[in-house]
C-alpha cells in the first residue's frame, strides 16, 4: 500500500460574523442541511456530537453503488474561533485517507475570515491530495450558500 502525504489551506471571506459562521459547523441541524448526505444518495446517515472527544459520522451511498463513510473525532474546540477534527475517510471498506483538519474563524469587519486547512494521508492514489483539495473547495462553496440562505 502506497502513501501520497498532501496539505492545503483555503481561505474564504465570508458575509457573516464568526458566531453565525462557526454555528452552522457546530449545530446538528444545520451542519446536516449543508453537509449531510452531499449525493442525494438513496441511503444516508449522519450524527454529530460537537465536543472535545466527540465524533461526526456522514455515510451512505445509492443501493448498489459504492458506500462512503466519513468518521471524526473532535480534539479542539474553541467557541467562534476554532475547530480542529481528525477524519477517515472509506469507500465501501477501503480507507482511502486519515486527516487532520483545523477550521479557524476570524473577525474581518462585519464578516470573517475562514482558513480551512487539511494535512493528510492517503492510500494508493498520488492523485488524491490534489482532488481532495478541489473536493473540499466545492463542500465550502456549499457551505457559503447554506449561510447566504440557500439551501
Amino acid at each position: 500500500m502506497s502513501v501520497t502525504h498532501g496539505d492545503f489551506t483555503i481561505e474564504r471571506r465570508l458575509g457573516h460574523r464568526p458566531p453565525r459562521a462557526f454555528s452552522a459547523f457546530a449545530d446538528p441541524e444545520l451542519k446536516r442541511r449543508w453537509f449531510a448526505n452531499p449525493g442525494d444518495w438513496d441511503q444516508w446517515h449522519h450524527e454529530l456530537d460537537f465536543r472535545v472527544g466527540g465524533r461526526e459520522v456522514n455515510s451512505g451511498g445509492d443501493r448498489g453503488q459504492k458506500q462512503r463513510l466519513f468518521e471524526a473525532r473532535f480534539h479542539d474546540i474553541v467557541q467562534d474561533e476554532r475547530i480542529v477534527f481528525a477524519y477517515d475517510l472509506h469507500h465501501d471498506d477501503r480507507l482511502l485517507s486519515v486527516s487532520l483538519t483545523t477550521v479557524e474563524f476570524h473577525p474581518d469587519g462585519e464578516g470573517t475570515r475562514l482558513v480551512f486547512t487539511e494535512q493528510g494521508a492517503f492510500f494508493d492514489d498520488p492523485g488524491a491530495p490534489a482532488e481532495r483539495e478541489h473536493g473540499t473547495g466545492l463542500l465550502l462553496d456549499t457551505y457559503e450558500r447554506f449561510l447566504d440562505g440557500g439551501d
